[in-house]
């Protein structure tokens, strides 16, 4: 809106400052996070009052997390009200990348809403069905996709390779929404102790705030020899609005948490980063620089399927995360050295940009 405004009314001075994306980024991140840090408190009560018993603890997970019984979930209502607030006030609203990432949040939260709702009314940590879920993902999923394709390619770029690219033809839109999707479900696997998975995600959004913005400029990515996406660069201002958005939700969240994402929250995020990895072409770097995320989903594919073959099981408890637990690491030694990774593997995704 103020990018619009900026641009119609020929802003001069300190506030012609608003048309440069970089300024964008950071007024988006610390607009996000004051808005978090405000809104907080009475969003925390609120769902102390409405929810009662809070979010349903799973009796067989690890004994310490019965402590945790009261705490309130759903806290991702927090995250998405700070991150589009800061998105219509930041960004470029003429870009259908904004409006796809937007439906993306909106929708994969609804959805993640609807799936607290049912576990904090029945009591109960399973929540909706998968396939109901799933449907309305891909739905959700299906849209934003022909956003985005409706401004790029369907080529899908390999990282530390310049110049190549498999096209996909009209299978991009199937494997855009299979991206989207399958970041969504990751970082909801991974949020499973308190800042688990809000520090991942803010650590991937900082990344792909850098990548955003070189593949919206034609010089560096000339340089580089990544992919040239016009309006890309507005992205770098939605990741920031995450990092805000995520860092203020932490405050609250960080041990003991009080308050819970919920599918609510990590639903939305991770369908913004697949979104944003999509939008930017950077598809199979995302799976390295949130590859914290992979080894999460991985680590429950894994336990399922060995334990639907076999009956027995590869880990002791899956997501991954538990599993480390029940080895008897405490909760706060799981988080942080999975901070640690999460950081590598970021920079990791990021030497792609120029290793090519």
């Amino acid at each position: 809106m103020l990018y619009f405004l900026a641009s119609l009314l020929e802003f001069e001075g300190l506030l012609n400052l608003i048309r440069y994306q970089t300024f964008r980024a950071g007024a988006a991140m610390m607009t996000a996070l004051f808005i978090g840090l405000v809104i907080g408190p009475k969003f925390i009560a609120m769902l102390r009052v409405r929810q009662g018993k809070g979010q349903p603890i799973r009796e067989d997970g690890p004994q310490s997390h019965l402590a945790k019984r009261g705490t309130p979930t759903m806290g991702g209502l927090m995250i998405i009200t700070a991150l589009i607030l800061s998105m219509l006030l930041w960004m470029d609203l003429r870009s259908p990348f904004v409006w796809a990432c937007i439906a993306v949040c909106l929708g994969f939260g609804v959805i993640g809403f609807l799936d607290d709702l049912d576990k904090v009314t029945k009591g109960h940590h399973k929540g909706l069905s998968g396939k109901a879920r799933l449907l309305a993902e891909f739905a959700v999923a299906g849209l934003a996709a022909w956003l985005i394709v409706s401004e790029i390619n369907t080529n899908l770029y390999i990282p530390f390779l310049s110049g190549y690219s498999i096209p996909l033809g009209p299978f991009y839109y199937v494997f855009a929404a299979v991206v989207i999707v399958g970041a969504g479900n990751a970082v909801n696997l991974t949020d499973g102790l308190d800042g688990l998975a809000t520090m991942p995600v803010v650590i991937a959004a900082g990344a792909f705030m850098l990548i955003c913005y070189l593949v919206g400029r034609v010089d560096y990515s000339a340089y580089l020899g990544i992919p040239h996406v016009p309006l890309a660069g507005e992205l770098a201002i939605l990741c920031a609005a995450i990092m805000g958005a995520g860092l203020a939700f932490l405050w609250f969240n960080a041990p003991p948490a009080a308050v819970f994402m919920g599918d609510t929250g990590s639903l939305a995020l991770g369908g913004a980063l697949g979104a944003i990895a999509v939008a930017s072409h950077h598809e199979i770097v995302l799976a390295i620089v949130g590859g914290l995320f992979v080894l999460e989903a991985a680590s429950v594919i894994i336990q399922v399927f060995w334990f639907k073959r076999t009956g027995k099981r590869v880990f002791r408890m899956a997501p991954i995360h538990h599993h480390f637990e029940q080895l008897g690491w405490k909760e706060s030694t799981v988080v942080i050295r999975f901070w640690i990774i999460a950081i590598v593997l970021a920079v990791i995704g990021l030497s792609t940009l120029k290793i090519r």
